[in-house]
């Protein structure tokens, strides 16, 4: 892990239809750091990583990615060094495991008509159906994927163009508990082999919290609640206050567990 600064957000307000959705937003994200991003439902969690993802732009306030401003850059450059793994990806077409890691080449959903992958890219291919132990699904077909084996393949899609920050919005949807630990278990092992790779993961449950996550922060009805090293974000106090709700945390062999309290 380096101290390379990979995303900064400075007093970011979103608004939509005269509803403020988010309040003085302040963060910034450095490379290797790995982050959860937590909150009750509502509470602007997918808002906030459309503004990092460069979706959408803040209200008020400023985004920067690897330096450069959003609002000041070519908006399709800047979205070359973000990888974003949607769970809803919404693709139609029976494209291969294979072809669909290659429409992040060109940041598609569909296969670009004409467009013919160069070798060094073919060879990217490669490198990340082996790392993410998808070689025996390589000729298999969108709509034959389980949700976790489309998981896997929108990771591999996300890392083609070499991003160095990585959104992941609550990549668990949809799974049972066994396909969600393969899950996580992937996500550590991508940690493990890309160390300078930040990443953002949006969730609202503790147990789908990889091993690897380093920070944390917690997001209460659009305002950043409390935003730093892991340990201390996620404790017990933390969590009721920004849940509304007494909930018990514990940290055991690295994952996350919370539990609900009887109110007193």
């Amino acid at each position: 892990m380096n101290d390379r600064e990979i995303l900064r957000l400075e007093a970011v307000d979103f608004v939509r239809s005269g509803r403020p959705i988010l309040t003085d937003i302040n963060f910034t994200v450095r490379a290797g750091e790995r982050w959860a991003l937590i909150g009750p439902n509502g509470a602007g969690k997918s808002t906030i990583l459309s503004v990092c993802g460069a979706v959408n732009h803040p209200t008020r306030g400023s985004v920067h990615v690897l330096g450069r401003k959003l609002g000041r850059v070519d908006i399709r450059e800047l979205r070359e060094s973000i990888g974003h793994v949607n769970p809803r990806h919404p693709l139609r077409s029976p494209l291969t495991v294979r072809q669909v890691i290659l429409t992040g080449a060109t940041g598609t959903e569909e296969l670009m008509a004409r467009w013919v992958p160069d070798k060094r890219t073919e060879a990217r291919v490669d490198e990340l159906i082996e790392m993410l132990g998808l070689a025996d699904l390589e000729g298999a077909t969108w709509p034959t994927l389980s949700q976790g084996e489309r998981g896997r393949t929108l990771i591999a899609r996300a890392l083609l163009p070499e991003p160095a920050l990585l959104l992941l919005d609550e990549p668990s949807t949809g799974l049972d508990v066994a396909a969600r630990e393969q899950f996580l278990a992937t996500i550590d092992e991508l940690h493990s082999a890309r160390p300078d790779l930040a990443t953002i993961l949006v969730t609202h449950h503790l147990e789908e919290l990889p091993r690897s996550t380093s920070h944390a922060m917690l997001i209460k009805h659009g305002r950043l609640y409390s935003a730093g090293p892991v340990l201390d974000v996620l404790t017990t106090e933390h969590v009721s206050e920004c849940f509304d709700y007494p909930i018990e945390i514990e940290h055991r062999s690295g994952r996350w567990h919370a539990r609900a309290l009887e109110r007193e």
